[in-house]
């Protein structure tokens, strides 16, 4: 009778960015820059894979992949929370809430299997380079980029469907500026050891295989680039593999700050998401495109089919 009395909660409210008031205005402009500049970047890179054929190639094919990760990744708080600066409007539904939990959860455990993937396309570039195209070919690769989608839309989807099976009859306030698991549960009128455990098994399992695996594939990356005999050679093999591991080093960096300093303050951890969720798509494009001459010539070229088709 207890239960039946209670009332189902159909809504939340997002506390936010902790210590923020009074710079709202200057925090909506940022965060639209950065959202901005997001679109705008991975767009012209996936647009300029996408039209130039030298680019129909496994890496960047796999880069494309991340592109739209980021596209997605950014996507998922930052509209919420630009509205939340702007209109002060902090509710979000339940539906919007489960969207919210499910597709951080898809992207990111798809962007962390996608760095292991890359990973190990690199290893095969540089340690079999004669039979590269024969051990990455497009069926190969299809393969791997659809298996990182579909194993992680049924990670997130577990995930998902054991946080809102729970009873939520109130209060409804979530102390972070968008819906986690954490956070989440906390709210929930039932016991969750269970959503608990099983988040953190499968979360931190996904993390530490993919940077074990990644790991493993540098060490191999490593060693046959010291035995190339051409300083060259190990300067285009290394060159190849730096904006790959800046961008691992970007996506672990967070996770590993947050996940092994639980003394760290609510603050630095929301600037330390932030800046992996918010920052880190904007600089995807950046660091693929600084030394990446394909790249800037694709983008070049798509420049100038867009000039003519004025």
């Amino acid at each position: 009778m207890e239960m039946e009395n209670r009332t189902v909660v159909s809504e939340f409210i997002l506390l936010g960015i902790p210590n923020t008031k009074g710079h709202e205005t200057i925090l909506f402009v940022v965060f639209l820059a950065f959202y901005l500049c997001t679109l705008l970047g991975n767009l012209l890179i996936s647009s300029a894979i996408l039209a130039d054929s030298r680019l129909h190639t496994p890496m960047y094919f796999f880069l494309c992949n991340l592109s739209v990760l980021d596209l997605g990744l950014a996507s998922i708080t930052t509209p919420k929370l630009l509205v939340d600066l702007w209109a002060k409007s902090r509710t979000i539904s339940l539906g919007g809430c489960m969207s919210q939990v499910f597709f951080y959860h898809f992207l990111g455990s798809t962007e962390c299997l996608l760095c292991t993937v890359t990973a190990y396309d690199r290893y095969v570039a540089i340690c079999h380079p004669l039979r590269y195209l024969i051990i990455m070919n497009w069926r190969v690769c299809a393969i791997l980029a659809a298996s990182t989608w579909i194993s992680s839309s049924l990670h997130a989807t577990i995930l998902t469907s054991l946080a809102f099976t729970l009873p939520y009859c109130g209060p409804n306030v979530v102390d972070y500026y968008f819906c986690d698991l954490f956070p989440m549960v906390k709210l929930a009128c039932a016991d969750t050891h269970v959503i608990e455990t099983v988040t953190f098994t499968n979360t931190g399992v996904v993390h530490m295989n993919c940077f074990f695996l990644i790991l493993l594939s540098y060490v191999r990356i490593v060693y046959s680039i010291l035995k190339m005999n051409s300083a060259e050679g190990r300067r285009k093999a290394a060159s190849t593999c730096a904006s790959h591991l800046t961008v691992v080093t970007l996506l672990f960096g967070p996770c590993a700050l947050v996940y092994t300093q639980p003394q760290l303050s609510n603050v630095l951890v929301t600037a330390v998401q932030l800046f992996g969720y918010v920052a880190t798509p904007v600089l995807n494009p950046v660091i693929y495109t600084l030394r990446n001459k394909e790249v800037k010539g694709a983008l070049r070229k798509l420049r100038g089919v867009l000039t003519t088709a004025r």
